[in-house]
């Protein structure tokens, strides 16, 4: 096995990682963003108040990205066995 074919194998799992877990820590961003905003202009520093809504967003946007995000790890998935018979030998 080559090393360009290492490499190019890592860029894509990084590439597939980084694809799938951007729209639930965008969300997450999003989320935190507007608690820290909501809670700066009333001064309520509960630190609940913090958590429970980014879980919640979290938890949904897995709900509704869940189905496109397992669609490209199982691509990526089946690319890197189809391919098994280079990497071997």
């Amino acid at each position: 096995m080559s090393t360009e074919l290492i490499l190019r194998i890592a860029q894509e799992a990084i590439y597939t990682i980084l694809i799938v877990t951007a729209p639930v820590a965008g969300i997450a961003l999003i989320v935190g963003l507007l608690v820290s905003i909501f809670q700066a202009t009333t001064q309520i520093q509960e630190q609940t108040l913090a958590f429970v809504p980014k879980i919640v967003a979290v938890f949904l946007s897995i709900l509704f990205f869940g189905p496109w995000m397992l669609r490209h790890v199982v691509d990526f998935t089946q690319n890197l066995l189809g391919n098994l018979s280079q990497f071997v030998g």
